[in-house]
């Protein structure tokens, strides 16, 4: 027989993991944003240094702005 205390509990319980996995997820998310920006970074000097083609690299740092969007959207989507 279930009790009402122990729906609680496991309702409780629920919460708390679905946080938890919320709050790592949110954290990788960040962590891969911040990749990208570091990526793009580095793009602009290669390009800045002549050791890769303007309009490659160019084309590189549009297609990771493009990738940084999104995962700024599911970041925005997924906070609580």
């Amino acid at each position: 027989k279930i009790t009402m205390k122990k729906l609680i509990i496991a309702a409780s319980t629920l919460t708390i993991m679905s946080f938890s996995v919320n709050k790592l997820y949110n954290r990788h998310l960040g962590e891969a944003v911040t990749n990208i920006q570091d990526m793009k970074e580095w793009m602009m000097q290669d390009i800045e240094s002549g050791k890769i083609d303007p309009e490659l690299g160019e084309n590189y740092i549009e297609w990771l702005e493009v990738t940084e969007d999104h995962l700024i959207e599911l970041a925005e989507e997924n906070r609580l």
